[in-house]
């Protein structure tokens, strides 16, 4: 599989339950070679995180450490009735923003209204990925959810920290195999992420790659194993 150029679902010791800094984070990210690294703290829906206030201070933040080009984001929660837990004037100045339902902030709605949900998220344009569609204790409709991922321009997320802790997300493999196979028919692209809250995560994936290799997954699908890919997917290049 080709070479994984880039991590952009990754926490600091800002989102509360992450252990790195900035700076140790983008030191890994340099050391493992990668050439981009996002960080996307927790917005507000999950204890300890950020005051939203944190997001409209991010010019402050270095773009470049190590030789790694930083980039900046936020995993905003899908509530129930397909509202988003952080408020438009926090985004303005988010390079990209990611969706994704926990339990911290979110009860189980049934497969279609769980699906309906994250796909009513989708619609913001600041929206690009939905991460760690995989968890039965909130199931999802695949195939509903790959369309919507196409119609949007929003793609979805392989997690590998979801794979290492794959006994506590019921039916996470199996699922991840579902939906892969509908990204395949209907060409959407995906993201590999670490989803590190430590230093010596960033840069992981061998479990999300050794589930791509096993489906012969379409790399030409993969969003961050080619740089330029990813800038335009994020609009970047503008």
């Amino acid at each position: 599989m080709k070479e994984i150029i880039a991590d952009i679902h990754t926490h600091s010791i800002v989102s509360g339950h992450a252990y790195g800094t900035i700076r140790e984070m983008a030191l890994e990210a340099s050391q493992k070679g990668l050439k981009m690294l996002g960080v996307s703290e927790h917005a507000p829906g999950i204890p300890g995180t950020v005051d939203p206030f944190y997001y409209t201070n991010l010019a402050m933040v270095p773009r470049n450490l190590y030789s790694t080009e930083i980039i900046l984001g936020c995993e905003i929660n899908v509530l129930n009735g397909g509202k988003l837990s952080l408020e438009d004037k926090f985004m303005r100045d988010l390079d990209y923003a990611i969706i994704g339902i926990h339990k911290q902030c979110y009860e189980d709605e049934g497969r279609e209204k769980n699906t309906d949900n994250i796909i009513s998220c989708m619609k913001h344009e600041k929206i690009r990925f939905v991460s760690h569609p995989d968890d039965d204790h909130t199931p999802l409709n695949y195939e509903k959810l790959v369309i919507a991922a196409k119609k949007y321009n929003v793609a979805l997320e392989v997690n590998n920290s979801s794979l290492v802790k794959e006994k506590y997300r019921l039916n996470c493999r199996k699922n991840y195999k579902v939906m892969l196979e509908y990204c395949m028919k209907y060409q959407v692209p995906i993201i590999i992420s670490s989803d590190a809250h430590d230093p010596s995560w960033v840069g992981e994936f061998d479990l999300a790659k050794q589930l791509l290799e096993e489906i012969h997954f379409d790399e030409k699908l993969i969003l961050n194993n080619d740089l330029m890919k990813l800038k335009q997917f994020l609009e970047l290049d503008k």
